[in-house]
C-alpha cells in the first residue's frame, strides 16, 4: 500500500468516526442502535486496511533496517577474509622461499625424531631434586635424552640402569633449560623454581614479555630440540638493574604422569659443550 492510498484511507476513516458522533444525537434507542450497526460495520474494515497498512510500513523499514546491517557486516567479513588470504598467501611464499634456501644450501634442520613410550614406575617429589623413574625396557637409552608428554616438556636422563631411566624434572631446583617466549623469540634460561614452578633467567628489563607468554624450548642448550612447549608466564617482576623475574607455570601437569616419551634425537657431544680454562 502506497502513501497516498494510506492517506485516503486515514480521511475515510475520520469521516466515519464523525458520522458515528452525529449518530449519538438523541434519538429512538431502535435507531440509534441500527444506524451504530451499520456505521460500524462500514468504518471497521477501512480502519483494519490503516492500521495493517501501517504495521506493514513499519515492517519494511525494520526488514530495510536489518537488510542494511546485513550487508555492512558482510561487506567487513569480505574484508577481513581477504586481508587473512593475503597473509596466507605470504606466508606460503615464506615458506616456500625457505624451503628452497634450504635446498640450496643442503640444510637439514635438527628434528625431534621418532618417540618411543615408557612407563613410570616411581616420582620423587619430596626431596631437593625432583626425579622419577622410567621402566623403558628393551632398547638403547642414553644420558640427556629428552623426556616429554603430550602436554610438553618433562626433562632429560641423567642415569640409565638396566630396563629403568633415571629422569631429572625441569622443576628440579638443579634443572635448567634453555627457552623463548614464542611471541618475540626472546631467549633465556628456564631453571627449577618453589612449589613447582619455573622461573626464566637473563631476560633483559627491555624486553616485551607478558603474563600468559608461551614458553617454548629454545633448542640452545645441546639438549632439547626447539619448540616443545615448556609453560606459560604467570608473573613478571623487576630482579635487578638488568634482568626480569619472570614466573612460568610448567606445561606438564605432574600430578598425572603415567606415560611419558622418550625423544629419539642426537644430542650435542658433551665434550664440545664441557667448559675448560685450557687453551684451544
Amino acid at each position: 500500500m502506497t502513501e497516498r492510498q494510506s492517506r485516503w484511507l486515514l480521511v475515510l476513516v475520520l469521516a466515519g468516526q464523525l458520522v458515528l458522533l452525529s449518530s449519538q444525537v438523541p434519538g429512538s434507542s431502535r435507531d440509534q442502535s441500527l444506524f451504530e450497526t451499520l456505521s460500524l460495520r462500514a468504518v471497521a474494515p477501512f480502519a483494519r486496511m490503516v492500521s495493517a497498512g501501517g504495521r506493514g510500513l513499519a515492517g519494511v523499514r525494520q526488514g530495510l533496517r536489518s537488510r542494511d546491517q546485513l550487508q555492512q557486516e558482510n561487506q567487513e567479513l569480505r574484508q577481513r577474509l581477504g586481508l587473512l588470504e593475503e597473509e596466507r598467501a605470504r606466508f606460503l611464499g615464506l615458506e616456500g622461499r625457505l624451503e628452497r634456501l634450504d635446498e640450496a644450501v643442503l640444510y637439514e634442520p635438527p628434528g625431534a625424531g621418532p618417540v618411543r613410550a615408557a612407563d613410570v614406575v616411581h616420582v620423587d617429589y619430596g626431596s631437593w631434586y625432583q626425579t622419577l623413574i622410567l621402566y623403558v625396557g628393551k632398547g638403547e637409552v642414553r644420558r640427556q635424552q629428552p623426556v616429554v608428554t603430550s602436554e610438553g616438556l618433562l626433562g632429560r636422563v641423567v642415569v640409565v640402569a638396566g630396563p629403568f631411566a633415571k629422569v631429572q624434572l625441569v622443576t628440579d631446583r638443579a634443572a635448567s633449560v634453555g627457552a623463548m617466549v614464542e611471541r618475540t623469540r626472546r631467549q633465556g634460561v628456564a631453571r627449577g623454581g618453589r612449589d613447582g614452578t619455573l622461573e626464566m633467567d637473563f631476560v633483559p628489563l627491555q624486553a616485551d614479555v607478558l603474563v600468559g607468554d608461551r614458553i617454548v624450548t629454545a633448542g640452545i642448550d645441546g639438549i632439547f630440540p626447539r619448540g616443545l612447549p615448556v609453560g606459560r608466564v604467570t608473573a613478571v617482576e623487576p630482579g635487578n638493574e638488568l634482568f626480569h623475574r619472570i614466573r612460568v607455570q610448567p606445561a606438564v601437569d605432574f600430578g598425572r604422569l603415567d606415560q611419558v616419551y622418550l625423544l629419539e634425537i642426537e644430542s650435542v657431544p658433551e665434550t664440545l659443550v664441557e667448559t675448560s680454562d685450557a687453551e684451544p
